[in-house]
């Protein structure tokens, strides 16, 4: 066969050379010589947007896995040590001692799929978030988790909006309302990592104890909390007035009402029928997907953010934990090896540590810190303390819920997204997040040492 069809095609070839006596065809080489030409070629093909973003991925999933190794090793949580490896790669380090090699793996006009494909994870992760939040836990929490956990944002989110009145004229962008700038500065105090701070409470082998319940549960309550005010101030900088926000939080209202009141149930049912199956097929994952990928889309348009959409989709799922495990196990490989390393190194791109050049700079730098570590680890402790707890248990509790994480970086992008947060006050803020995530393991260490 491969004879006879082989000759079939140099016969074919044959009478087309005959066809195309009497046209010109110009030459694609440039005369350099095969090498040059094969060089060129190569060349070409390195700039590729496809092959930049390739590279890009490579060189992101090592560095995040090396970083985040580093850290492992030495007690900290992974993700402490992806973040650094986004701001290795920015212009803080990477683009500061390579500036060629920088501009050639992350060119200006690259960073656009890199921030698609992060966003993507990001409401893949958010997604994940959802599931993870156990709601039997929150319906019948304890009276001292409510006062924690509502304590825990009302304290930082009042700290951070009085700050806000002090640094506002310095950092603010020109375009940006007092009212917006003083209420992200708020959410940005009052966020809470809760998988860090879940992935810390397993590790330290307390997600059984009471202890370990009550933070679990107050972290749950202000993740919801604290993403719920999110969408409200996202609505009223998008609106640009209090007033006008009022259409889109009515809108953002009747959407959580869907959701729960007739996505929900429908999902329930699904997860019913198909309770007993080992494995679940793609006609039913595409469904869960597909609500997923509605949510993010509605919660967009509507004026809430993406993010808000991919919590709500996952925190609606059913609650059936096989259920839950199938489609985080499904989601969360993909999600958190894959895409959410981009996120960070996005993240660590816009992060210009360089910008704080000024003693002054890194006093208020100092500034956000201490309110930030006051409002929500001193608030959160002293909190714990008034519903009974003791000392030790109630400093616990502020050295977790203290814990930032990846979910401040969400927020701080979100708001330099929106132009609310200027580069310099940006800058700040990742240290900020980065610091507070870092101290709750050597905080955790000293409470238990002091009390032991």
């Amino acid at each position: 066969m491969i004879g006879i069809f082989g000759l079939l095609m140099y016969v074919t070839y044959q009478l087309g050379l005959d066809k195309q006596e009497g046209r010109h065809f110009e030459t694609v080489g440039t005369g350099k010589g095969h090498w040059p030409e094969f060089l060129d070629t190569l060349t070409h093909n390195l700039q590729h947007p496809l092959a930049i973003l390739l590279a890009q991925i490579i060189t992101i999933i090592v560095a995040a896995r090396f970083f985040g190794w580093i850290f492992k090793k030495i007690g900290q949580p992974y993700v402490i040590g992806e973040i650094i490896a986004g701001i290795a790669l920015g212009p803080s380090f990477f683009g500061s001692y390579f500036p060629e090699f920088s501009a050639l793996l992350f060119p200006v006009e690259s960073l656009g799929n890199l921030q698609m494909l992060s966003q993507v994870g990001l409401v893949m992760f958010m997604f994940v978030i959802g599931m993870e939040l156990d709601l039997n836990i929150l319906r019948n929490k304890a009276h001292d988790a409510v006062v924690i956990s509502h304590a825990s944002i009302v304290i930082p989110f009042s700290l951070g909006m009085v700050l806000a009145y002090f640094i506002y004229l310095d950092f603010a962008p020109e375009h940006v309302e007092y009212l917006s700038f003083s209420l992200f500065m708020g959410i940005a105090m009052s966020i809470t990592a809760f998988p860090v701070l879940a992935r810390i409470v397993q590790e330290r082998g307390i997600q059984k104890t009471r202890l370990g319940t009550v933070v679990l549960t107050c972290a749950a309550a202000d993740d919801i909390t604290a993403w719920c005010i999110l969408a409200i101030v996202i609505a009223i900088v998008k609106a640009g007035s209090f007033v006008s926000s009022l259409y889109v939080i009515g809108l953002a209202v009747v959407y959580v009402w869907i959701m729960i009141k007739l996505v929900r149930p429908f999902l329930k049912r699904i997860g019913d029928l198909h309770a007993q199956r080992e494995s679940l097929g793609a006609p039913i994952v595409a469904i869960f997907f597909i609500v997923l990928i509605i949510s993010a889309y509605l919660s967009e348009i509507i004026g809430i953010h993406a993010l808000f959409g991919a919590f709500m989709a996952g925190a609606i799922m059913p609650e059936n934990k096989k259920f839950r495990h199938i489609f985080i196990e499904k989601v969360e490989d993909v999600a958190l090896v894959l895409l959410l390393p981009l996120f960070f190194v996005y993240t660590g791109l816009r992060t210009q540590i360089g910008l704080l050049n000024d003693i002054e700079l890194w006093k208020t730098t100092g500034w956000i810190i201490l309110v930030a570590v006051a409002g929500k680890f001193i608030g959160s402790a002293l909190a714990a303390r008034f519903v009974g707890q003791n000392w030790k248990d109630s400093l616990t509790i502020g050295a977790l819920m203290n814990t930032r994480g990846l979910m401040e970086l969400v927020v701080l992008n979100i708001g330099y997204d929106l132009g609310v947060l200027s580069p310099e006050i940006f800058a700040m803020l990742v240290v900020m997040a980065l610091l507070t995530t870092f101290m709750t393991g050597p905080a955790l260490d000293f409470i238990n040492w002091a009390f032991s």
